[in-house]
């Protein structure tokens, strides 16, 4: 794999604060985001790139391993276990070099492919690097479970997305990351899902509110609304008498609960009651004589 310089992608230097890191890929990732930037495939590796680099130089420890061993940073602990085992040789064999050496050198040349072993050295075996992606869904898209191509690393990988699935939640596809080194088993790859709701409806878990309007006739005598819901209309009966901020729940006609075929959540309808304007004389009237009545 070819290196990839994180810090060049964010556009800050190897000194650069926790809080820089964050204001960079904040701004770029406003910049390249999909939505901003519909159907250009440029943007869109830029932009999982930028989440990459995020990803490593975010993470005290992992920028830490990255800093001192580049590219190879995810090995870093197996390379200071065979350092420390080189160590340990030397003290109990005199601090002389010989096979010592030489086999850590051969781990060191494995590891980071260098020049192929010497001969009669074992090769030692590496789980290769974990990808991760970012999936951008519209709310509508993860109502229903459905089948989707995604390419990682000029691969296409073709996945079941389960109805239900949640803002920033994060699934494994195992196998999928990076190839193994020597022999190694190949690395996972990790999913979050972005989901952006454009509709009218708040999501709360399974559950659904929206807020809509009753004019105030309705409100005070009663009678039938039809409202919608996320997939399809219903028909309400309204009370008389019916308060600003009544709730009222519809049950199941929430948002489908994640891997429980056939069950949902509830949806709450907020009523918001609207008064009416340009009264003409004669209404404005009978209002006064309303007023009076009740006082």
């Amino acid at each position: 794999m070819a290196f990839i310089d994180y810090y060049k992608i964010l556009g800050i230097t190897k000194t650069a604060s926790e809080t820089d890191i964050k204001k960079a890929y904040r701004k770029l990732a406003r910049k390249y985001h999909p939505d901003l930037n519909p159907n250009d495939k440029i943007a869109e590796k830029k932009f999982k790139e930028i989440n990459e680099a995020n990803e490593v130089l975010s993470h005290p420890e992992n920028r830490k391993k990255y800093d001192q061993y580049g590219e190879h940073w995810q090995h870093a602990e197996e390379y200071e276990k065979a350092h420390q085992q080189k160590q340990y040789q030397k003290t109990y064999s005199g601090g002389t070099g010989g096979h010592n050496e030489e086999a850590f050198s051969d781990f060191f040349e494995n590891m980071f492919g260098g020049a192929a072993s010497r001969s009669g050295s074992r090769q030692v075996k590496f789980r290769g690097q974990d990808f991760n992606a970012a999936l951008h869904l519209d709310l509508k898209d993860v109502y229903t479970t459905h089948k989707r191509t995604l390419t990682v690393n000029k691969k296409n990988i073709r996945i079941t997305i389960p109805a239900g699935v949640e803002n920033g939640q994060i699934i494994k596809i195992k196998g999928h990351g990076g190839k193994g080194v020597n022999g190694g088993p190949n690395g996972d790859l990790y999913i979050e899902f972005s989901i952006v709701n454009h509709s009218k409806f708040k999501r709360d878990k399974d559950n659904l509110y929206v807020t809509i309007d009753l004019d105030l006739y309705k409100a005070l005598l009663g009678g039938e609304l039809m409202v919608d819901t996320f997939n399809g209309k219903v028909k309400l009966n309204i009370k008389p008498e019916t308060q600003n901020g009544t709730k009222v729940k519809l049950k199941g006609k929430g948002f489908p609960k994640y891997k429980k075929e056939g069950e949902f959540g509830d949806l709450y309808i907020i009523y918001q009651i609207k008064l009416p304007t340009k009264l003409s004389n004669k209404e404005k009237e009978l209002i006064k004589q309303l007023q009076t009545q009740r006082s």
